[in-house]
C-alpha cells in the first residue's frame, strides 16, 4: 500500500466553472496553487465543497488528472471517489488509483437508507479493489446515512487500507467517539473533523486535522491551526479558529457550498457559481458575507 501520512488541512477544493458551466481548469491549476502557496496539507478535489455530487465521471477524471499534473507530488492528493452503488464507487476507486491519486474520500452511499452491515460490505468490497490509502467520509445531513463509531472501528481494524475517517456529522460526541474507538489500532488511524468548527476540538482529542472547506478563502490562517497546535502554541490555535468561526452565521442564507465559491469570487477569484440549481444567495445573505469578509481582510 502507498504510504501517505493522513494529517494537517486539507481543502475540499472548490470546482471553479465558466458561465456555461464547463470546469474551468485553468482556474482550477490557480486554485492549487494558491492552496499550496498557503501552506495546506493535501488538496481534495471534487469533494462537497468542490461539488463532486453534480459532476459527471468524465469531469471527475479530467478534474484529478488536472490536479495531480499541478500538484506533482508536492502534497498528497485526495480524491472523492464515493457514489451510490458499490459498483460505481469501485470503478471510481480504481480510476483514481490509476490516475496517480494518493488517498481515496470514500463517501457512505446516500438517498436510500443502508443498514451498518451494508455500509461495512460495501466499503470491504471496494477496499479489495485498491491498494492506496481510504478515508472514510461520513456526513448523514447529505446522505441519510450515519456511518456508527462502532462500524468505523470494526472497518479500520479488518480492513489494511482503511487508514482514516472523516466525520462531518457536526456531532463532537460522534467525533470524539471516532477518535476513542480506534485509537488503540495496531496502525496509525488518522481521524478528520469535517465540520471547520471542529477542527482544533479534533486535535485536542487526539485527531489529525480536517478537511476544511473554510481553506478555499484563507488557507494560510486554516492550516496555522494544525501547524499551531502541533507547535505547542494552543493559544495561536485556538484564536485562529475562532478567526475561521466569523463566517459561520451567513451559513443561513443558504448552502454551504454555494457561500463559499461566491466568497472566493468575492475575493477576486473567477471560479464561477456552484453548477445549478445550486448557486442561489439572497441580497442579504451577499451583504453578510461581504461584512465577513472586510472583517477578515487581513486573513489569508
Amino acid at each position: 500500500m502507498k504510504s501517505v501520512e493522513i494529517k494537517g488541512i486539507i481543502p475540499p477544493i472548490v470546482t471553479p466553472m465558466n458561465a456555461d458551466e464547463s470546469v474551468n481548469i485553468a482556474e482550477l491549476r490557480n486554485q492549487v496553487e494558491r492552496q499550496i502557496a498557503g501552506g495546506v496539507h493535501g488538496i481534495f478535489p471534487f469533494g462537497t465543497n468542490g461539488e463532486g455530487y453534480i459532476l459527471s465521471m468524465k469531469e471527475k477524471e479530467e478534474i484529478l488528472e488536472a490536479v495531480i499534473d499541478q500538484v506533482k507530488g508536492r502534497i498528497p492528493v485526495y480524491a472523492g471517489t464515493g457514489c451510490i452503488s458499490t459498483q460505481d464507487t469501485v470503478y471510481m476507486s480504481k480510476r483514481a488509483e490509476e490516475l496517480g491519486a494518493d488517498v481515496l474520500s470514500i463517501i457512505t452511499p446516500s438517498f436510500a437508507v443502508a443498514s451498518q452491515k451494508e455500509l461495512y460490505d460495501h466499503y470491504v468490497e471496494v477496499a479489495k479493489h485498491v491498494n492506496i490509502p481510504i478515508v472514510l467520509y461520513n456526513i448523514p445531513p447529505r446522505t441519510g446515512n450515519k456511518l456508527l463509531p462502532e462500524t468505523v472501528a470494526k472497518l479500520a481494524k479488518d480492513v489494511d487500507v482503511i487508514m482514516g475517517a472523516k466525520d462531518s456529522s457536526g456531532d463532537r460526541d460522534n467525533l470524539k467517539a471516532y477518535i476513542d474507538q480506534t485509537k488503540e489500532l495496531d496502525k496509525d488511524f488518522s481521524v478528520l473533523a469535517g465540520n471547520d468548527g471542529n477542527i482544533f476540538f479534533c486535535l485536542q482529542n487526539g485527531g489529525k486535522g480536517g478537511i476544511a472547506g473554510r481553506a478555499n478563502l484563507w488557507p494560510e490562517t486554516v492550516a496555522s491551526i494544525y501547524n499551531y497546535f502541533v507547535a505547542g502554541d494552543l493559544e495561536k490555535a485556538e484564536a485562529a479558529q475562532a478567526e475561521i468561526a466569523k463566517i459561520q452565521p451567513v451559513f443561513k442564507f443558504g448552502n454551504p457550498n454555494t457561500i463559499i465559491k461566491k466568497a472566493v469570487n468575492l475575493l477576486g477569484y473567477p471560479v464561477g457559481d456552484c453548477r445549478r440549481p445550486f448557486n442561489y444567495l439572497c441580497d442579504e445573505g451577499v451583504e453578510a458575507l461581504k461584512a465577513v469578509l472586510k472583517d477578515t481582510e487581513n486573513l489569508h
